[in-house]
């Protein structure tokens, strides 16, 4: 079931993204091919694993644009092979993942029929958090300029 978000982007100016993101998440819900596992390895590593059985790492392709991580996958039919059961799937696969601002894909692999991608956050040293030293003397060049009784 998918929902219009339209009557609500009329109303909410300045949330665009919000519903484009909605959208993105509930057209993503529907999707089931190829299948992903997703791992958080610690507070700033990420690891995607997706299900890539009879494909080759020169048929996948990898591409990020604007934070959004895309997985293609074409199959390459080289030779006619005449099959009894065929129940691995040969079809062509295209799977997107939006990530998070500041997290940037580190690498890729085949590991055991799993496309693995390492994602790591790295957030700039400007937007960390951090302490303030809190002084217990008042500042002596404080003045009263003037006061009211009222």
């Amino acid at each position: 079931m998918r929902h219009d978000w339209t009557p609500l982007g009329r109303s909410a100016i300045g949330f665009d993204r919000l519903f484009d993101v909605l959208d993105e998440v509930q057209r993503t819900a529907e999707e089931s091919y190829p299948p992903y596992n997703i791992e958080r390895l610690d507070e700033n590593r990420f690891q995607i694993s997706v299900a890539l059985a009879g494909f080759t790492p020169d048929e996948v392709s990898l591409t990020v644009e604007q934070n959004v991580l895309t997985l293609e996958g074409r199959k390459s039919e080289k030779e006619e092979k005449i099959y009894l059961h065929r129940g691995i799937s040969a079809r062509n696969v295209k799977r997107q993942f939006t990530l998070a601002e500041h997290v940037e894909v580190k690498g890729a692999r085949f590991e055991n029929g799993l496309l693995v991608i390492d994602l790591q956050r790295e957030i700039p040293e400007a937007m960390k958090p951090r302490r303030i030293a809190i002084s217990d003397v008042a500042p002596s060049n404080v003045t009263q300029v003037e006061s009211r009784v009222a």
